[in-house]
């Protein structure tokens, strides 16, 4: 028993020695098996330092892989051969997880075991423990969540799971903002990364960026907005170390000049996307060094607030030869004759959509240039446009082979005689045309020439033009009989007596309406509406049409069999009108409105719990009259419904 107890301290159950000295004839037998110890009457005093020699042996006795060096611990991970290892290594602490972000995935002893394997004729054992590389995830850190520390996790974390494909990072902390460090860490742990997005991170520099070009090879899209750390020579090394790169935004970067798009014109082949706003170095040299070297791939291109002038526009017109989308914004050094060298280059063959906002160089004679020059144009676009227009608009439409849509969007030059004449002389191409914040188009009576109507247009939209009235519309009525699409919203000037006309004289029957904010609309036209053209009505929208009541849910109840949305919001409707909608049996809403309809009270429940079997969404905000309890129970029993209360 002495032996297996060691009370002397010379074994090692008590390796520090023992606390007893070892007293003379402590243990007598008594017997054969059984040994009687007697303890020594003294008790002996242990002093301090001996109790403190002992503790700092046994610390000294447990080693711990923190005190290895930095170097140490490198190799020890780059040897784990899952990602899932080296996850959970990760999650040890920050210093653990700095040191695996540091790590490149072609630097781990798994890739480099794998790639032997292969050159041997055999299945490396990690492809079957862990499919990485692919790209198949997508994370977004946004404001507050944007840390180095993060991002590093996200390169680890997402290495086993499919591999990180696309990766945005919009605002920054800050106190603790994404640096070149946390760039890095994505760079050398996902090189799968296809999509990059960076909004607003001014603690980003060339550095982490240049990394991103050596790490991710195989990067297609990259967008920067508000970088101004990021200069040309990040760019640079994206070009020439990215071939795969097809689409590349840059917007208010101010350290990004000319140089770069010269060499992404150069050094990538597959780019067919690029949009450049608001970076002051760039001008006509780097716009014509791309169109230049990558004008046979671009297909589409945006070029807003920039320095640039005629001299662009002539190398967009030669070069553009694959183009199909072009915006021009913001181009205040660009007068009339870029727009008609543009137009006459006879490189837009392709060009299908044009939009040109805020180009003080827009005149007459450079539509007549572009309609000439873009004979496959199908959409065109011009916004906040100071010059008035009415001839160039009318003869751009009257020369144009193939455009559908005319949109004209805070023109407010443009007057009711262009407006009609548009109408009169876009023959058969012309399908949809919308007025919008047009300030110029006064309600004057006109006298309608006995010409062939429009019968090409099916969609006309007029918003938020507070100067047309009843006799604008009357004669869009008699110019338009095929429209299947209407929307005629905020226009105050609108009455019964302009709209009846118009919804009579729609002989196609109309599919989707919208009358928001008209508010001296009453039951009369939109009862109308809904008698006409309820065997094809699928959309009606008359929000803040306040003299509409209970007597056009009536005429729903009666004739629309097709009705999938319906918007009354703050309208004159009561319960009773809610009940007239239930009990239609043809009736099969997906989508009802009713906010600010200060009529409608509890008595609906059970008339809005019918309906709502079929809808997907419910509406029922500011409606002051049904209660919070009320409001419960339908989110209870219509489940599958998205109510917004």
């Amino acid at each position: 028993m002495c032996k297996v107890i060691d009370y002397t301290g010379n074994g090692a159950f008590f390796p520090c020695g023992a606390s007893y000295p070892k007293p003379k004839n402590s243990f007598s037998s008594i017997g054969k098996n059984v040994d009687v110890y007697f303890p020594s009457r003294k008790r002996i005093r242990v002093t301090a330092p001996s109790v403190a020699t002992c503790e700092s042996f046994e610390q000294k006795k447990q080693p711990s892989i923190e005190v290895l060096p930095d170097e140490c611990l490198f190799e020890v991970f780059r040897r784990l051969s899952s990602g899932q290892e080296r996850s959970a290594c990760a999650c040890v602490s920050k210093r653990w997880l700095t040191l695996l972000s540091s790590i490149r995935r072609d630097e781990t002893f798994a890739s480099k075991s794998n790639v032997s394997s292969e050159s041997n004729g055999v299945e490396g054992e990690a492809e079957t423990q862990d499919i990485e590389g692919e790209g198949y995830l997508t994370r977004r850190l946004d404001g507050k969540k944007a840390t180095d520390v993060r991002l590093a996790a996200i390169a680890i974390g997402t290495a086993s799971h499919g591999g990180l494909g696309k990766l945005s990072i919009r605002g920054n902390n800050p106190c603790r903002g994404v640096t070149d460090a946390g760039l890095k860490a994505v760079a050398r742990g996902s090189p799968s990364l296809r999509d990059l997005s960076l909004w607003n991170v001014p603690s980003l520099g060339d550095e982490g960026l240049s990394e991103i070009a050596h790490g991710c090879h195989l990067l297609e899209k990259l967008d920067l907005c508000q970088c101004p750390a990021i200069t040309d020579k990040s760019l640079l090394d994206i070009a020439k170390n990215c071939p795969n790169l097809t689409s590349l935004t840059i917007d208010s970067c101010s350290n990004i000049g000319n140089e770069s798009l010269l060499a992404v014109g150069q050094y990538c082949p597959n780019l067919k996307v690029i949009a450049v706003k608001n970076c002051p170095l760039i001008g006509d040299q780097g716009i014509a060094g791309l169109f230049s070297s990558a004008g046979h791939a671009l297909t589409k291109v945006k070029l807003q607030a920039l320095n640039i002038s005629d001299v662009s526009l002539a190398v967009i017109g030669h070069y553009g030869i694959a183009m199909t989308d072009l915006t021009l914004g913001g181009l205040q050094s660009v007068n009339e004759r870029g727009f008609w060298v543009m137009g006459n280059g006879q490189g837009l063959q392709k060009l299908k959509s044009l939009t040109i906002s805020a180009c003080n160089g827009v005149s007459d004679l450079g539509l007549e240039a572009l309609c000439k020059g873009c004979p496959n144009l199908k959409l065109f676009c011009l916004q906040k446009c100071a010059v008035r227009l009415d001839n160039g608009l009318v003869a751009f439409v009257k020369a144009s082979v193939s455009l559908e849509n005319l949109q004209l969007e805070e023109c407010h030059r443009i007057t009711q005689a262009g407006f009609f004449g548009i109408l009169l002389n876009c023959g058969k191409k012309l399908k949809a045309l919308s007025l919008v914040n047009c300030f110029g188009v006064k309600d004057y009576t006109y006298a309608c020439p006995l010409v062939a109507p429009c019968n090409s247009l099916q969609s006309l939209a007029i918003r938020n033009c507070p100067r047309v009235g009843n006799a604008t519309v009357a004669i869009v009525g008699k110019l338009c009989p095929k429209l299947t699409h209407l929307e005629l919203s905020g226009l105050l000037g609108i009455t019964d007596e302009g709209l009846f006309p118009l919804v009579q004289s729609c002989v196609a029957s109309l599919v989707e309406v919208n009358l928001s904010g008209c508010v001296n609309v009453t039951d009369k036209s939109v009862s109308a509406i809904a008698e006409l053209h309820g065997g094809t009505l699928e959309s009606l929208i008359i929000d803040g049409c306040r003299q509409v009541t209970d007597a056009t849910l009536l005429e729903i109840s009666k004739s629309c069999w097709l009705l999938d949305e319906l918007d009354v919001s703050k309208c004159g409707i009561t319960d009773s009108g809610i009940a007239t909608l239930a009990g239609a049996v043809q009736l099969s809403l997906r989508v009802l409105s009713l906010s600010g309809c200060h009529l409608v009270s509890d008595k609906s429940l059970p008339f809005l719990h019918e309906l709502g079997q079929n809808l997907q969404g419910l509406n029922i905000q500011h409606c002051h009259g049904i209660s919070s309890i009320t409001v419960d129970v339908l989110v209870e029993q219509l489940w599958r419904c998205d109510i917004l209360s």
